[in-house]
């Protein structure tokens, strides 16, 4: 007969075994759980990939659709209006997921390898940078790009960059990209990228503009601000007037800045450029920065191609500017 001693092994055993199969039960509970959240990400996260290059493509139609209606005004409760290419974000949507675009013309951004230093220590200020800094910030800038080793004033050449940590040489040559900007003095990546609520140089300075001048028609109140002649008055009046036309109306904007003209004409042009920078964001929740894609497109034509891509890329720190 089995005793009592027996009987206990025995519940013991039973017993571990029952644990050990709720450890098993629970553990396959909690890896199934895992795969399908991380299934339902991948979905989400796929699909706002996909939105985010409809984004894209939405916006090649829409600078196309805009070349083909400049100057026509845009009438209140119109079922379809041109998108804005300043940078406002434009939102479309497909069933519960939606995605921004916001189009930006290279004509309305500070070119780094041709706008006047005079606009470029404009910006600089107008985004906070102190005036001895800024003045060091466009003196080696300039060296940066020129191809001789002689200093500016306050500007670095080859002394200066072999004396850091992680040295290195400047280009001498024009930039190919914003980004080259990091390298050089005084910028740090605080004012190249902003902070929270604050916009960056990367939001205002181009590679891709077809001149050096600033068209009034689509530059944000930054880089108004930074042209000669231009006062806060005549900034809000731009923005004011740009709402209600789709393009810049050259002769309007002059009336509108009036004797003002003489000082800011070698600093301005009208008319949209044919290169325009694409931001678009797919989302899933409006409470998340979803998946961001940027491209600059340059279109010839009825063809267009690209001249930057990056996917993803990051949309926290979007500002939406004024129109």
């Amino acid at each position: 007969m089995i005793n009592d001693r027996q009987q206990g092994i025995a519940l013991l055993i039973v017993m571990w075994a029952l644990a050990a199969l709720m450890v098993i039960v629970l553990a396959f509970s909690y890896m199934a759980r895992i795969e399908t959240k991380t299934t339902t990400a991948f979905i989400e996260g796929a699909e706002e990939r996909f939105m985010a290059e409809a984004g894209i493509n939405m916006a090649v139609a829409e600078i196309a659709y805009r070349k083909m209606t400049l100057g026509t005004p845009l009438e209140p409760g119109k079922e379809y209006e041109v998108w804005y290419t300043d940078g406002t974000p434009n939102v479309f949507g497909l069933e519960k997921a939606t995605c921004l675009v916001r189009i930006t013309d290279e004509s309305g951004k500070v070119d780094l390898n041709k706008t006047p230093d005079i606009i470029i220590k404009g910006l600089l200020l107008n985004l906070g940078v102190k005036d001895e800094d800024a003045d060091i910030i466009v003196d080696s800038l300039q060296d940066w790009r020129d191809p001789d080793d002689l200093v500016r004033l306050h500007g670095a050449e080859d002394d200066y960059y072999m004396s850091l940590p992680s040295h290195y040489k400047p280009k001498n040559a024009d930039f190919e990209s914003i980004e080259e900007l990091l390298l050089v003095r005084g910028v740090t990546t605080e004012l190249f990228y902003g902070t929270a609520g604050t916009p960056g140089l990367a939001d205002f300075v181009t590679v891709y503009s077809e001149s050096g001048k600033i068209n009034l028609g689509a530059a944000p109140k930054e880089v108004l601000m930074a042209v000669p002649g231009m006062t806060p008055e005549l900034a809000a009046a731009i923005i004011e007037f740009r709402k209600a036309v789709t393009a810049n109306n050259a002769q309007a904007i002059q009336g509108i800045i009036g004797q003002a003209n003489a000082a800011m004409a070698p600093f301005i042009i009208s008319g949209d450029s044919n290169t325009f920078t694409v931001e678009a964001a797919g989302r899933k929740s409006p409470d998340k920065p979803g998946y961001g894609i940027k491209a600059v497109v340059s279109l010839n034509g009825s063809k267009f191609i690209y001249r930057y891509f990056r996917s993803p890329w990051d949309m926290t720190k979007w500002k939406q500017p004024e129109k």
